[in-house]
Order: structure tokens, then C-alpha cells, then sequence
């Protein structure tokens, strides 16, 4: 590599195209030229030294005569040098603002690691579904969503949910349950109230899901649970899927709009002549 080549590869380093070196490193060589001895010089095309002494105008690096014809001379390498590192640097500052920007940004919103995909899995036993779902409430952190048939309340007392609902609030977490309430299932609903979890009643809804952190869900596919042992058949489908939890999420800000409070409701059973036996 000789000296001029030499030269010139470093400063393409500082952002220079390699037209821009060898002409810069012409001007400096030989002094000021206007563009016709420079296209002669540089075996180019008038043009195209006129495009090039503009970028390099821009850079700061050749500076134009204010009389006619005018002249380019090269701007002393130690000033050249010196103005391309602090227009790296305005554009390293400039680059680290929208930096922080785009953090702040990306923690409003839900991004999907690269390559991951999600996963959907059917639950054929209510001890499938606890298991699965005993992880992901201890690490949820912001809002559970319910939509229950009143029966699974008795499970949910039965098998520690009510508990791990009750200790997610105590974290700052926000549990909302929708459910039928009837006089059967009063004192379970109590209990829900009782540790901190908003119910509302929706009569015979015939729909179950629930929602962890609007990320995670589990939704039946059919209703009914046949007896209340960890062995109990069932079939639900369990997905880390976030735009199926926000499209279920979305249900449920339906019915929960539609909703009664259960304090409503339960007053209103109460008031009714118990139920014949």
C-alpha cells in the first residue's frame, strides 16, 4: 500500500467515501483548484467533483473562495479532523436520546423476545391446571383477571387459590372476578370479597378464562367440572400467547361494564324468599 493509499484508507475512516479522501488528500497535496483541474487530476467528470466538494463543504473539510472562478482549498488537517469527531459526537448524543426513548417506549409496550413462539397446551386434569398456574401467579405483578362459573369458587377455597389471590393483592396486585352468584355460592363470593378481590355478577355467563398480567391464560373449553378432586377431568387450553390474553382481556372489560357489583347482588338474594329444597 503506498503512502497516498495509506492516507486516504484512513481517512475513510472518519466517514469519507473514498472519492472525498482522494480528493481532499489532492487539495492538500497540490493547494487550491477549481473543479476542472481537479476532474483532470482525479480521471472524473466535472460533475462529479462538483458533488464531492459539496459533501465535503458539508463536512467541513474544503472550504470555497468568495470570488469567481471560484477556488477549493483543503481546510488544515488538524481543523478537519477535529470538526468530523464532534459531528460523531452530536450524533453519538443525539443517538444515545433516542436510545433512552425508545427504553422508555418499549416498557409501555409488550414485545415477544426474537424467535420466540408461543405456546398452547390443553389441560386435561384440575391438577394439570393448578400446576400450571401456581408458577405464573407467583410472578405475576400487576392484574388477574377471572371469569367463573359460582361452583369453581369451592375449588378455588378447596385448593389454595383463594390464598395465592389473597397474598398477590398483599404484593399490589389487582384480582377481578366476574361469577353467577346464587344463594348456594354466597359465603365463597364473601370470602373473595373478604381478602380483596372485586367481584361482579353476571347471570349464567356459560364462559371461563383467566388472564395473568394480561400475557398468560387459561380458558375451558368445556364448562362443567365433574366432582372437586385434583383428578377431576377437565379440558382447558393454556397459552403464553399475549394478543390472545388481550383479546380474552378485552372480553372481559365487556362483561365486567355489563356487570353487578356482588355486593348488589348478594343483597338482592338475600332479600328473596330462599330458594325451594
Amino acid at each position: 500500500m503506498t503512502s497516498d493509499d495509506e492516507f486516504t484508507s484512513r481517512l475513510i475512516g472518519f466517514d469519507l467515501s473514498e472519492k472525498e479522501a482522494q480528493l481532499y488528500l489532492h487539495l492538500l497535496k497540490y493547494g487550491p483548484k477549481s473543479p476542472s483541474p481537479l476532474a483532470k487530476s482525479l480521471k472524473t467528470y466535472r460533475e462529479d467533483v462538483h458533488r464531492t466538494l459539496t459533501s465535503l463543504i458539508e463536512k467541513g473539510m474544503v472550504r470555497p473562495s468568495l470570488d469567481a472562478p471560484t477556488i477549493y482549498a483543503a481546510v488544515d488537517l488538524d481543523t478537519a479532523l477535529e470538526a468530523a469527531l464532534k459531528k460523531h459526537e452530536s450524533e453519538l448524543r443525539e443517538m444515545e436520546a433516542r436510545k433512552r426513548e425508545l427504553q422508555q417506549l418499549s416498557q409501555q409496550q409488550q414485545f415477544r423476545p426474537f424467535g420466540e413462539v408461543a405456546t398452547f397446551k390443553i389441560l386435561k386434569t384440575m391438577k394439570e391446571l393448578l400446576a400450571v398456574s401456581a408458577p405464573v401467579i407467583d410472578e405475576m405483578q400487576k392484574e388477574w383477571l377471572m371469569v367463573t362459573p359460582a361452583y369453581l369458587s369451592v375449588i378455588a377455597s378447596r385448593f389454595g387459590v383463594i390464598d395465592a389471590a389473597s397474598e398477590f393483592i398483599k404484593r399490589g396486585g389487582k384480582v377481578r372476578v366476574i361469577i353467577d352468584i346464587s344463594h348456594q355460592y354466597i359465603e365463597p363470593v364473601r370470602e373473595m370479597i373478604a381478602i380483596g378481590e372485586e367481584v361482579r355478577h353476571v347471570d349464567q355467563h356459560g364462559i371461563t378464562f383467566t388472564v395473568y398480567d394480561r400475557r398468560i391464560s387459561i380458558s375451558t373449553i368445556n364448562r362443567e367440572v365433574e366432582g372437586f378432586s385434583l383428578e377431576a377431568p377437565i379440558c382447558a387450553l393454556w397459552t403464553d400467547d399475549p394478543a390472545y390474553a388481550e383479546y380474552l382481556a378485552s372480553t372481559f372489560e365487556m362483561l365486567w361494564a355489563q356487570a353487578v357489583p356482588a355486593e348488589e347482588r348478594i343483597r338482592e338474594l338475600l332479600e328473596q324468599a330462599p330458594p325451594q329444597t
